[in-house]
Formats: C-alpha cells, sequence, structure tokens
C-alpha cells in the first residue's frame, strides 16, 4: 500500500490528519443517519482497480437507503488554496475528507 493510501485510510478511519467536512444535503439528514453514514465512510475498503485505478483510497462510493454516498479525500497546501506539492509531508499537506450525497456533485 502506498504512503498516500495509508495517510488517506487514516483520515477516513479516525478523522486525525486533516479536516472532515461534510456537505449541507449529509447535515440536513437526521442525526442517526449522519453518525451512520460517518460510519460507513470509515469502514469503507471496497477499493478495486475501477474505482481506485491508483491505489490512493481516495474516493467511496456506497449506497445509503435509497440515496449514494460519497467520500472523497482532496490533497491541499497548506492554505488550503492549491493541491498539495508533496501528498505524502503532512508538513506541507492539508488532507480534506468530504463526505457528500451523489446528487451534490
Amino acid at each position: 500500500m502506498s504512503t498516500i493510501a495509508e495517510l488517506n485510510d487514516t483520515i477516513r478511519r479516525t478523522g486525525s490528519g486533516g479536516t472532515v467536512v461534510v456537505t449541507s444535503g449529509i447535515a440536513a439528514l437526521p442525526e442517526e443517519a449522519q453518525g451512520r453514514i460517518l460510519v460507513l465512510v470509515a469502514t469503507f475498503d471496497a477499493f478495486t482497480e475501477n474505482n481506485d485505478p491508483y491505489g490512493e483510497h481516495a474516493f467511496g462510493s456506497f449506497d445509503f437507503g435509497e440515496q449514494t454516498i460519497f467520500g472523497k479525500i482532496d490533497r491541499y497546501d497548506r492554505y488550503l488554496s492549491h493541491a498539495s506539492p508533496h501528498p505524502t509531508n503532512s508538513v506541507v499537506t492539508t488532507r480534506v475528507l468530504t463526505v457528500m450525497l451523489a446528487e451534490e456533485c
């Protein structure tokens, strides 16, 4: 497993190592549903060549009831203005995990 995948797994599984954001669509759901969705994001491990071609564990998609949920990890510089120049270096990289309804894309 690559260092990027390991770092992405850490934020996805624990919420540490970056910032976790939920969109307004997720925030509008009942609290219990939000909690269940966050657990499903944290435990997601269905990475394949089709949904994870670079082996970075940066995106996951699953069904929750009748909705499709996306969990997406972006790697920004420390100022959140550009892509990180060195995504394996936590000193210069801020990871952001966004949890959203697929319809919000």
